[in-house]
């Protein structure tokens, strides 16, 4: 028990001194995410889930990274999706004289809620990640990986701008991202991305947004940040292997 006081002491002093010698930086970037988020219905209840994006620095000049995530999702109703899977990110290196990426292999536990309140959809997204993070070294994988658990917590509203059905409609949402791991010491905030935009089907199994999104990240040092304004462009498609319609719970997306 005293050893542990003492480890939190310490913990607190190197939090305020970190404060004190290290002066805030943030980083600023213009992104480009460009995605595909599919569900795929092959039973009353059950579908398959899939993904993948790609997000560019400076634009579109520069790799930021590659990622694909797959999984099965139970739907016991329209409202609710329980989904549990499996993804995988190429992360560009962030020092520019690097051309090493760095691999992450994540397993993830999610629940999503979706509900209408007059005009307004409403989903709401909780999602738990298991991610094991590479570590690259001087430009060459050091064989050595940290593990991080990320909670993440996703409210998006959805509502029309005109009784014209061939209208967009508008898309506000926002989510926080926090991770936890021995590792993990100065920024048990990750990130924060608040989302403006518009969202079109095409067609009953295709639909898009489209808006900006502003990604606010926290790095491990603490004092270091991005700030990350990114053009967002998301497809979805919804489809089922069986005679009856797709299913109306959509992939939400996102990294």
């Amino acid at each position: 028990m005293k050893n542990n006081f003492i480890r939190f002491l310490m913990i607190l002093f190197s939090l305020n001194t970190l404060g004190q010698t290290q002066k805030k930086e943030i980083n600023q970037q213009l992104q480009t995410w460009v995605s595909i988020n599919t569900v795929t219905k092959f039973a009353d209840h059950w579908g398959m889930i899939g993904d993948f994006h790609i997000r560019r620095n400076d634009f579109v000049s520069d790799p930021s990274f590659y990622f694909i995530r797959g999984g099965i999702s139970y739907i016991p109703n329209s409202n609710i999706s329980l989904n549990l899977g499996y993804a995988h990110m190429w992360l560009a290196p962030s020092n520019p004289d690097w051309s090493t990426f760095s691999d992450e292999n994540r397993i993830y536990q999610q629940a999503q809620l979706n509900t209408k309140f007059g005009n307004v959809s409403v989903l709401q997204r909780l999602r738990n990640e298991q991610r094991w993070q590479e570590k690259i070294v001087n430009d060459k994988s050091s064989g050595d990986w940290r593990f991080t658990n990320r909670i993440r917590y996703l409210m998006s509203f959805t509502f029309r701008i005109s009784d014209k059905k061939s209208w967009p409609q508008m898309v506000l949402s926002d989510e926080i991202l926090l991770h936890f791991g021995e590792e993990v010491v100065y920024n048990t905030f990750d990130q924060n991305r608040f989302f403006i935009g518009i969202k079109k089907n095409i067609n009953p199994k295709w639909s898009y947004d489209f808006g900006y999104m502003n990604v606010y990240q926290q790095k491990y040092s603490g004092y270091q940040y991005d700030m990350n304004h990114t053009i967002r462009l998301f497809f979805y498609l919804s489809t089922s292997i069986r005679k009856k319609a797709p299913s109306e719970i959509e992939n939400s997306g996102d990294e």
